[in-house]
């Protein structure tokens, strides 16, 4: 195609990695590139894939990604932010890549749809929409990881009205095919391949609520990370829904959201299962804005769901959801100050810890976490 190449203004976050001097010199960067389609042009829309995305770019921002975020993207938008982002991963130490919105198989090829196509044919694919491989192809390059996180298993209406080529056999599947990513890349479907993934009724679908609750939890192993958004995601979804990981690292661990504690590290199970029990002969540190009652009305597969959170200004807790049924009562110990949050059970929960990010306004409390990523509201309880 003859057109004039779009080159993002994406700058590099630094950080300088180790103690020794001649490390200093050494650029520790991440970078992301987050897109969100839910406007399609020619198919149903989609409700949550640009919450999903503007809440998840938030999120790597936070720790510590320049993030590129493009929501309701043609093809030619997709290209260019595509080529842009990686050049910028060439080198980085973390490379990420998050997609929300319609992905497809079609004759063994992976697809990711822009919102102006319209694939009345199977092999309009390479000309209308962009291939996985290019995408694993972008952070590929990386000194420690290359990240590519895919809401994009979607119930497909493309695939019903497309016309397949004489010159193929194989028609388009659900959901995505299976991948064999390479080298330090790993590859993560909201649902595992052949099957589809849920959009959800609340503000972001099942997938990107149980990705926001653990993204940011500090000292989680990231392939641990992984596998507590699986368990979120099908017990949210009654085991309709299984997420998988694609990909093989090497047994170094790689840690998002920072290192465990000096002397909790062990291997990254230890850290990721056993998380170390917040000291109680001190009294915790609370945020008093924080101090108080919040709930939040969470979806489930039986209707709606009201959480209550209790937050006492001695840092302890208590915990517990009407119906009873949808979530486990507990208490214990909670610190939070400077927009950071954690806890560990000591009634209800054997062995509990969480952890996220929190921000107040008046009323309203924005709060990251297993109890339930989303806005918090003051209640008079």
């Amino acid at each position: 195609m003859n057109r004039r190449e779009f080159v993002s203004g994406l700058t590099a976050a630094t950080a300088l990695a180790g103690v020794a001097a001649t490390a200093a010199a050494t650029e520790s960067r991440r970078v992301a590139l987050v897109i969100g389609n839910g406007a399609y042009r020619n198919v149903p829309t989609l409700t949550n894939p640009p919450n999903d995305a503007s809440d998840i770019a938030a999120a790597l921002s936070r720790l510590g990604f320049t993030v590129a975020l493009a929501t309701n993207a043609g093809f030619d938008d997709m290209r260019r932010r595509l080529i842009a982002f990686g050049r910028d991963a060439a080198g980085a130490d973390m490379a990420a890549v998050y997609f929300a919105g319609h992905g497809m198989e079609i004759n063994g090829e992976n697809w990711l749809i822009p919102i102006d196509a319209e694939l009345k044919r199977d092999t309009d694919a390479a000309n209308e929409a962009i291939n996985l491989q290019s995408v694993m192809l972008q952070v590929s390059n990386t000194t420690s990881l290359g990240l590519v996180i895919l809401d994009a298993c979607r119930n497909n209406p493309f695939a019903a009205r497309m016309n397949r080529s004489m010159a193929t056999r194989a028609a388009p599947t659900s959901g995505l095919g299976r991948i064999e990513p390479v080298g330090n890349v790993l590859v993560a479907y909201a649902a595992r391949d052949g099957t589809t993934a849920l959009d959800g009724e609340a503000r972001n679908s099942p997938f990107a609520a149980a990705l926001l609750r653990n993204i940011e939890a500090p000292g989680v192993e990231v392939t641990f990370m992984f596998r507590n958004v699986r368990d979120d995601v099908m017990e949210a979804t009654r085991n309709e829904q299984q997420p998988f990981v694609y990909g093989s690292l090497s047994r170094k661990a790689i840690y998002l959201a920072g290192r465990p504690p000096d002397g909790a590290e062990g291997t990254p199970t230890q850290a990721a299962v056993s998380p170390a029990p917040m000291q109680t002969t001190t009294a915790p540190t609370i945020d008093p804005a924080l101090v108080g009652t919040w709930e939040i009305m969470v979806p489930s597969g039986r209707g709606q769901s009201r959480w209550i959170w209790q937050i006492m200004g001695d840092g302890t807790y208590r915990f517990h959801a009407e119906p009873q049924r949808s979530a486990r009562a507990h208490e214990g110990t909670i610190t939070a100050a400077n927009g950071r949050w954690t806890l560990h059970a000591i009634r209800g929960l054997s062995g509990y810890s969480d952890g996220g990010a929190y921000e107040i306004h008046d009323a309203l409390a924005v709060i990251t976490g297993k109890l339930g990523t989303g806005a918090w509201k003051r209640s008079a309880e």
